[in-house]
């Protein structure tokens, strides 16, 4: 059974001493919760990581990297590798974001690298993609996603796929004040679900955990949550509010 899973993208926001207050208040609002089969993730900056781990140390919020570079070491200036994170006691790592996509130039080729080098050090893949908005209106968003899903992890064997997540992020909800619909986003993660089945059999594509993330938030977390493909949110703006992302928790 695929897990429900409701993680956090802090981005670049937080100092140390406001991850380490997000992170307890968090904790302590899902205190006596019953969390059943769902994860709960957050993901603070590099730097902030090790902080976060302590402060929900004990707990059952787990915490992600936002990013990582594919090599294993060298003269990569301001990067962090895979051994690096997994040495702090990182498990998970936000791969594919579509602002890495936009502001860093990351594409598929890439992606793919970065993936094998978390999955050889024993770290979790939650693998973002997405259409933008003129995509959207060209009708061509399946095609997108297809080609982005594909480029990155179709050269996987498909015992791999028990240590990824797919996240689907619609670009143009994302920050905009649009939100696709319920039904929007049921239509593509179904779509997603077959694709994955096409290529690797319906047991993997029945167990891989597919979230939504484009502007998900208490007041429409429940419903777009109750979708049966729909397996959770990568959740930004409202994470960085404890009150809020427990909220969105609860919903699902």
């Amino acid at each position: 059974m695929r897990s429900k899973i409701v993680a956090g993208n802090w981005k670049m926001n937080k100092n140390v001493a406001e991850s380490k207050a997000l992170a307890e208040g968090l904790v302590s609002e899902l205190n006596g919760v019953s969390l059943d089969n769902t994860r709960v993730i957050v993901s603070p900056t590099f730097v902030n990581l090790t902080t976060v781990l302590a402060a929900t140390e004990g707990s059952a919020v787990e915490v992600a990297a936002q990013n990582m570079h594919q090599e294993a070491s060298g003269a990569y200036t301001g990067e962090i590798s895979a051994d690096m994170l997994t040495s702090v006691g990182i498990k998970s790592v936000i791969l594919g974001h579509s602002e890495r996509r936009e502001y860093f130039g990351e594409d598929e080729a890439l992606l793919a690298k970065k993936t094998d080098a978390a999955l050889a050090n024993g770290l979790e893949v939650i693998y973002c993609f997405g259409e933008v908005k003129e995509e959207r209106e060209a009708n061509i968003q399946e095609k997108v996603v297809a080609e982005q899903i594909s480029g990155a992890l179709f050269h996987l064997d498909a015992a791999a796929w028990s240590n990824i997540v797919l996240a689907y992020e619609p670009v143009w909800a994302i920050g905009t004040g649009l939100t696709a619909s319920a039904e929007q986003a049921q239509e593509m993660h179904a779509f997603i679900r077959g694709f994955v089945a096409d290529k690797y059999g319906a047991e993997v594509a029945e167990n891989v955990s597919i979230l939504y993330g484009g502007s998900c938030k208490p007041s429409n977390a429940e419903e777009i949550f109750s979708k049966p493909d729909v397996d959770g949110g990568l959740i930004g703006g409202a994470s960085l509010v404890a009150a809020d992302f427990a909220a969105v928790i609860k919903a699902i």
